[in-house]
């Protein structure tokens, strides 16, 4: 098999057969295969997509190129939770925690940030000492201990797909729905899940900017996750603002605190609840899911969910303080405003300006290479839907270097439309696939 051929073949919208597509991934992990070769191999994937076939084959390909974990010896339901992006969404470091507490085992495998979206391991590592890099043993008696740990790709889990995640993100094919599906089942079956809730976006925030394709994205993962024979469920939800007040990863996890002591955004807290009932449900620890919804807002209202993360970030190396006293977490040096300068209603704010603008302030990756300043983001004064007057602040930009600032502050300015007429309101989660 010559490669030129193959990418040709995809670029033309052939179906590649799995030996076909093993060749590339396997040769691509092994150093066999060049960044630019794949690079291309993806391109034509974005443009020319995969069959439901080619997707299988490339989720299992990437499953068989690392471990796969077998969690049968601890006790208890195995559910993870995956978002597929989005600006402002730290559900999962309040979801997992609320499950956990509530009885569910929730190994989650975690991203990092792509593109305009934020990352679960980056908000993580705004935590001084939290390692996210555990061994599989470590993870494994991590679950069993405290029934929830956060890990990211080793070269033990998918590390194909650890390198196509990295390559995607630096090489414009984020947003490819084969890509995306088989990056997340991959690793959710990888890890040995019983079941799985998605969070797939939809809006201006999030990769997929139709429900039609947040739709048929939802329905491959769901599809893929039947034929393994794991139970999914996805739930299409609104990103055409940023999710919370806080977008930033220092900045969210103070957020994610604030949440799980009940005192969260309104949006925020509903889709976290929903998301940790579904996994409770799912774990089959309720016969319903009404009553797994009663068990999740008990666990947000008694601080179990708190506690639960407050010890999972102890175990995993980080001080838990950080919850309680945010001066522990890496601040920024610097404050700018974004002043309205006419009175309205906030009809609108892009949440992908806002999250580019966090990116070009260092807050996110514009190269695998790039580090990540975890103090800077911008913290939301208004949302959608509510009257300002001219002269209200409607965001705090943070940042710790001036380089890009005023460029990001008239990206984020931007980003908020200021309306005569109230919008129509418009609910967090849109439909449930599965």
């Amino acid at each position: 098999m010559r490669v030129p051929e193959l990418i040709q073949r995809k670029r033309d919208g052939e179906e590649l057969e799995r030996e076909e597509l093993s060749f590339l991934i396997d040769g691509y992990l092994r150093g066999e295969i060049p960044d630019y070769q794949i690079s291309a191999f993806l391109m034509a994937v974005f443009f020319k997509g995969l069959s439901e076939a080619e997707t299988d084959s490339l989720t299992a390909i990437l499953i068989a190129s690392g471990e796969k974990l077998d969690l049968s010896d601890i006790p208890g339901a195995k559910v993870d939770k995956h978002s597929t992006g989005g600006v402002g969404d730290k559900t999962s470091l309040i979801a997992a925690p609320l499950a956990a507490a509530a009885g569910v085992v929730v190994p989650m495998i975690s991203g990092r940030a792509l593109g305009h979206t934020g990352g679960t391991l980056d908000k993580l590592e705004s935590i001084p000492g939290f390692n996210v890099n555990l061994t599989v043993d470590q993870f494994k008696a991590q679950l069993a201990q405290h029934k929830l740990a956060f890990i990211g790709q080793t070269d033990q889990i998918t590390p194909a797909d650890g390198k196509l995640y990295a390559l995607r993100d630096v090489t414009a094919t984020v947003e490819s729905i084969p890509l995306i599906a088989s990056s997340i089942m991959s690793k959710k079956v990888a890890v040995g899940l019983d079941s799985l809730v998605l969070d797939v976006k939809v809006g201006s925030g999030a990769f997929m900017k139709q429900q039609v394709h947040a739709r048929r994205l939802a329905q491959l993962m769901v599809g893929i996750g039947r034929r393994l024979d794991k139970k999914v469920q996805a739930l299409i939800t609104d990103m055409n603002q940023p999710l919370g007040f806080a977008v930033g990863n220092a900045l969210e996890v103070m957020e994610v605190s604030q949440t799980l002591q009940n005192s969260g955004p309104i949006d925020l807290t509903r889709l976290s609840l929903e998301l940790a009932a579904r996994m409770i449900f799912l774990a089959k620890l309720t016969p319903t899911l009404d009553a797994a919804r009663e068990l999740a807002q008990m666990k947000l209202l008694d601080g179990s969910g708190y506690r639960k993360l407050k010890e999972v970030i102890a175990a995993q190396g980080g001080n838990a303080q950080v919850l309680d006293r945010f001066d522990l977490l890496p601040n920024a040096t610097g404050m700018r405003e974004i002043i309205t300068t006419r009175g309205g209603y906030v009809s609108a704010i892009d949440a992908e300006g806002i999250g580019k603008s966090v990116v070009m302030i260092g807050g996110g990756r514009n190269t695998a290479a790039d580090t990540i300043d975890h103090a800077v983001g911008i913290i939301l004064e208004v949302k959608v839907g509510q009257k300002v007057d001219a002269g209200s602040v409607l965001c705090r930009l943070y940042y710790t270097s001036e380089t890009n600032l005023e460029e990001a502050a008239e990206v984020v300015e931007d980003s908020f439309r200021i309306s005569s007429s109230a919008p129509e309101q418009r609910d967090i989660i849109l439909e449930v696939v599965g």
